[in-house]
Formats: structure tokens, sequence, C-alpha cells
């Protein structure tokens, strides 16, 4: 079978099949903006068969925040083949060409939103990131301490600059989350609500982005610099409490803020959200920032990957430099972990000590401790889907 580059007179087709496969139904009013969307950010590959398309994949290219650190990240979204194409094969030759598409092309990484955690697994993709949903009623909107700054509303353009910086800074405190471009702020603030919190030196310094609607709001977006911040915006969220039956709030799993609220026995919701892949251990590792501590001389990891042979191989990590090897080299005193344990390792889904505990990774308890001690103490997290 042939994998191709889906060009432009075939992406409607592309729509088609997704509709079909995701059942849903896109108006004819929207089609010619979707269709533009796709020509402009998206590629396609897929298979032809009988002069139609059968199945396709949609080719994001993007970049991710790992912690100060920008780098390129390959987005996949709309995999789909119709039904009675499907156990052929054509997902695994999809995947398997977008892996050495990235890998020509300098992605370190690549991300996904599964329909299915174990299909994804199989092919080298892991979790990397929870979201949490907070849920709670008007009696929880208890006023905390009041602060110097204020809240403004934006009611016309929003300041794509001003939510990019505020969005930018907090994103540096974790690994995964999105590098926006201004048409994506633009397509992610549709049809919703902003809020801006100005501290006393009316700097910005947070915002929530949220919808109202039948007596229920819901938090898409709460960013915020400092405890001011928190408190400031969550003073604005209380003041809805004559509007509002219901709140719900989608933040990261460890948001102090819902710490400090006056019952925090709130209903809290995590799942499991998006996964990633790493698509060249060598150029992340080289991108990567360790902890290196004076008494770790190197650090041995054999990785298996089926379906990326660049990256089954052993990697000495010294200060200085990496060295490959043949994955047989250094057995004694490596530790052995999948691409997919190493991926979820990196970006501090888990620890090391964690997946040692489930027989994810192997090896000896001072060299993976000795990993562990490498790693910055960094949480992840995604708020965006594609």
């Amino acid at each position: 079978m042939n994998v191709l580059n889906i060009g432009e007179e075939r992406h409607e087709e592309a729509i088609r099949l997704s509709e079909y496969a995701f059942q849903y139904k896109v108006a004819d009013e929207e089609l010619k903006e979707q269709l533009a969307y796709v020509k402009k950010h998206h590629q396609v590959i897929g298979i032809i068969e009988e002069e139609a398309l059968v199945a396709k994949l949609h080719f994001l290219p993007l970049e991710i925040y790992l912690g100060d650190m920008k780098m390129k990240m390959g987005g996949i979204a709309g995999v789909a083949t119709y039904p009675e194409f499907r156990r052929n094969g054509f997902v695994k030759e999809m995947l398997v060409t977008i892996l050495e598409k990235m890998r020509i092309e300098g992605y370190s990484v690549s991300m996904l939103y599964p329909f299915s955690v174990p299909f994804y697994r199989r092919y080298g993709w892991e979790l990397f990131t929870n979201r949490l949903k907070a849920s709670m009623s008007k009696a929880d909107l208890h006023f905390q301490e009041p602060t110097a700054g204020k809240v403004k509303r934006i009611f016309n353009s929003p300041p794509f600059q001003v939510l990019n910086d505020l969005y930018e800074t907090y994103a540096k405190n974790y690994s995964g989350m999105l590098v926006r471009e201004q048409d994506w702020w633009e397509k992610i603030v549709k049809n919703q609500q902003i809020a801006i919190y100005y501290d006393q030196a009316n700097q910005p310094s947070g915002y929530i982005m949220y919808t109202v609607k039948n007596k229920a709001m819901k938090v898409e977006e709460l960013v915020t610099l400092h405890a001011e911040a928190k408190r400031g915006i969550w003073n604005f969220i209380c003041q809805h409490d004559s509007m509002i039956d219901e709140l719900e709030i989608i933040t990261q799993e460890k948001e102090p803020l819902l710490f400090s609220i006056n019952e925090p026995r709130v209903k809290l919701e995590i799942t499991p959200y998006f996964m990633a892949r790493i698509v060249d251990v060598e150029l992340l590792l080289k991108q990567y920032v360790c902890n290196w501590h004076s008494d770790i001389e190197e650090l041995v990891l054999q990785v298996s990957d089926s379906y990326a042979a660049w990256n089954d191989k052993t990697f000495v990590l010294t200060p200085n430099k990496i060295l490959i090897e043949n994955r047989d080299v250094y057995k004694e005193n490596s530790i052995q972990l999948s691409i997919n344990a190493l991926s979820t390792i990196l970006f501090g889904y888990k620890t090391p000590s964690e997946l040692s505990e489930v027989g994810q990774i192997k090896g000896k308890r001072e060299e993976i401790e000795k990993f562990e001690r490498l790693l910055p103490k960094r949480a992840p997290f995604f708020y965006d889907f594609f």
C-alpha cells in the first residue's frame, strides 16, 4: 500500500471521512471555513483505494514548551478509516510514515488525543498529562480576602498579546503546553467570555476564559501568575452567585486555588488526557535539561522502540555528551525501558520509581534512583485540543 500526500482537491473527502468515522456533521455554511483551516494548518496523508480516499491522518506542525524551552511537536489528529477498509494495517502504515517524516524534519516529540489509549500505546504514544474538572454549586461561592487589583472583562477584540504573555509565563512552569500563535488564539476564544486580572500596579497577572449559560458557569481556562491573581479571579467568579447554580472549572490537577476555597471537598474528576511520543530520542536528550549532580558520571538507557529503529538503541548520557550504541550494549548497568516509558518519564507524568514498581522499566535500584535525580521537578499539563 502507498501512503500519499493528500492535496487540497481531496480535503473535502477527508472531512467527509471524519464526519462518518466520528459521527458528526459539518454544516454547509461552515464547510468553506473548515476547508480553509485544513489547507492553512494541516498536512493530510492518506491511502487511496478504488480512486477514493479510504484512510487518512492530519499532521499539525506545532511547538510546545518544556519548561523554558520550546521544541517542535508534531500533532496528529483526524485519524480515520472507513469500516470496510479497517484491519488492513492502514493506520499502522500512516503512523510509521508520519514518524519518519517527523524525524527527517527535526521534530522531537509528537502528541495526539486518543480514541483508545491501548491502540496508540501499541505504536509508542503514552499518556503524559491529566486534566481536572472541579464541579461546585452556588453554596461553594464564598469570597476570599479582597485584592487591590481589579478584573476587566473583554467586550470587543481580545488583547491577544496580553493573553499570550500571561499564558506563556504560566506554560513555562509545566511540561508540554502548546505554543500558541494568534490564529490558534482566535480559534479557541470563539464563543468564550474573557476576563483579565490587573494587579495593584495595573499589570496583567491572570485571566479566565469561560461561558455562562443556563445558570451554569464553565471556566475553560484558569491562568494566574501569583496568589493575588488567584484570589481576584476567584472573587470575580463568586460575583456570579446570583446568576448561576453550578460552576465547573477545568484546570491542572494540583491547582492550589481548589485547596484554598472555603469548603475544598467539592467534586473533583481527574481524567487522563493527551498522549505524547518521543520521535527522536537522541534529539530530545540533547535538548533536555538534566539536573546533573557531582556523583553522577553517566546514565545508560536501553530503549526499545518497535516502530522507530533509530530510537531502538542504547543511549549513554554524560554531563558533556551522549553516546549511542546498539541496544544490546551496556546491559550490566543499563536501565531497560520502552519508548512509551521514556516519553512519560521525560514529561514528568510518571517517575522512574513508579514505573519500576509496575515492571515497566528494569534496572538496578541505584541506577533508577540516579535517573530520578536527573529529572527536573516539573509537572505536565496541556489545555488544548486538536
